[in-house]
């Protein structure tokens, strides 16, 4: 796939990450097939912490290029997502966001390795940092590092590599900042030379251009952009992104960290690649460029957030989170100070599915879902009160799909919510086992008290 150019990114912009801080131990990415979805008996599914996945939403801003970050705040606050990705450059103005939203920032450094660990340990300081992240694109931004350029067009990628492994070791050994996560640098599938960034650690038999056993990242990090690499809008869009071994039309982690797309250097096999820790921080979708407008932004990138986690990552970060100034990009969730469609399914998303405390074990809930559509994907989720917050999702471009949902036992009470109408219930069930929906191109969400209020 000709990717040397990012189709999506390959402004001269970086941007960086604030997340809410959790136990490593809570991090982990959803692995295996939790679903519903098999048609057959009831049968109970273990639900995840609606915290978790709240936790895993990510935005990308601008204030490393001088955007005002005051405008950020009220944005910020409405989507109701827990990461923000940027830059290093005015670390002093992610602290203010942090103070005045909650969130903390994973944090990308050009190359400059003593820039990034001050700005993480001034982060540190103020509870605002997550995570250090390696170089943005190298493919398209070369870093110069030690008097060397790593990246670029048809250079050695061997100062990426440096870069990388020195960032790691001096993050290891650092009172501040190793707690905290280091992930990888993003477009590793454009290595010029097999330094091996396709991996977290070079394995021990590795013979490439950089020693066996060499640590670079705790999380792999792709920009799989949800738009594809060819553009277009299909069935499945975003679930299909975050397929961790599809070969597609996706810049995906297959590409990237199984056998890399522009000189096919083999990486993890695909068993492994669904095991490795691995985080998105850019993907998008633009209202004007990319098919069917606000609309279908709107559609897609709500699904994004779903399917990533579903699908193991343990960050999606969306690019980004308002157009960019003089018309010259529009994957913003905002207009201006115009929340489009995209930005009110998110905080629809985000309200509905509200809780901000980790739930270390979650239950079970008994129920399967009969449909013949392979573009419905669900998501049991279970909050810190007890209550089950069925998510269910269609990725139909057009048309709509009717399922039944069967739970395991009647229910005192049944809400079911619909992120494209509001936050409020647009239908309660009583006493019943069965509940029998259309869907289209969204999310909808069957809410079940605890038990205790059953």
């Amino acid at each position: 796939m000709p990717r040397v150019t990012h189709n999506t990114s390959a402004l001269p912009r970086i941007s960086l990450i604030c997340v809410l801080a959790l136990p490593m131990s809570a991090l982990a990415g959803v692995q295996g097939d939790t679903s519903g979805l098999d048609n057959g008996p009831v049968k109970p599914i273990r639900a995840q912490s609606a915290d978790r996945f709240l936790s895993s939403l990510g935005v990308n801003t601008h204030v490393d290029q001088g955007y005002d970050p005051k405008t950020y705040i009220e944005p910020l606050r409405y989507l109701g997502v827990r990461a923000v990705r940027d830059g290093i450059r005015h670390i002093d103005s992610d602290v203010m966001i942090a103070k005045a939203t909650g969130l903390r920032f994973d944090i990308t450094g050009y190359g400059d390795l003593d820039g990034e660990l001050d700005a993480g340990r001034t982060l540190a300081k103020a509870g605002a940092l997550l995570a250090l992240e390696g170089p943005n694109e190298p493919n398209n931004f070369p870093i110069h590092f030690h008097g060397e350029q790593g990246g670029g067009q048809g250079h050695s990628w061997k100062a990426v590599a440096a870069f990388q492994s020195a960032l790691y070791q001096a993050v290891q050994t650092d009172p501040l900042l190793k707690t905290h996560p280091v992930f990888g640098p993003s477009e590793t599938g454009a290595e010029t030379d097999n330094v091996g960034l396709q991996f977290r650690t070079t394995p021990k038999d590795f013979a490439g251009a950089a020693p066996p056993d060499t640590r670079y990242s705790d999380d792999l990090n792709v920009h799989n952009y949800v738009s594809g690499t060819q553009g277009g809008y299909s069935n499945n869009q975003a679930w299909s992104a975050a397929d961790p071994v599809l070969n597609g039309r996706w810049d995906g982690l297959y590409g990237n960290s199984g056998r890399t797309w522009l000189r096919q250097y083999q990486g993890y096999s695909n068993a492994a690649l669904l095991l490795q820790p691995r985080v998105t921080t850019e993907t998008g979708w633009d209202s004007i460029s990319d098919p069917g407008g606000e609309a279908a932004q709107a559609a897609v990138l709500s699904n994004t957030y779903l399917a990533q986690f579903k699908r193991g990552w343990r960050f999606t970060f969306i690019y980004e989170l308002k157009d960019e100034e003089g018309g010259t990009g529009h994957q913003g969730l905002f207009a201006g100070d115009r929340a489009k469609p995209a930005a009110v399914y998110i905080h629809n998303l985000t309200t509905i599915l509200a809780d901000r405390h980790p739930l270390p074990q979650p239950g079970e809930l008994a129920f399967s879902i009969k449909t013949g559509a392979t573009t419905v994907h669900d998501l049991l989720l279970q909050k810190s009160s007890g209550e089950f917050d069925l998510v269910i999702w269609d990725e139909r471009k057009t048309g709509q799909d009717s399922i039944s949902v069967t739970f395991g036992k009647p229910q005192a009470l049944m809400e079911v919510f619909d992120i494209a109408k509001g936050v409020a219930p647009q239908q309660s069930l009583h006493n019943v086992s069965l509940a029998n929906l259309t869907l289209s191109d969204h999310a909808v969400i069957i809410r079940i008290p605890p038990p205790a209020r059953q």
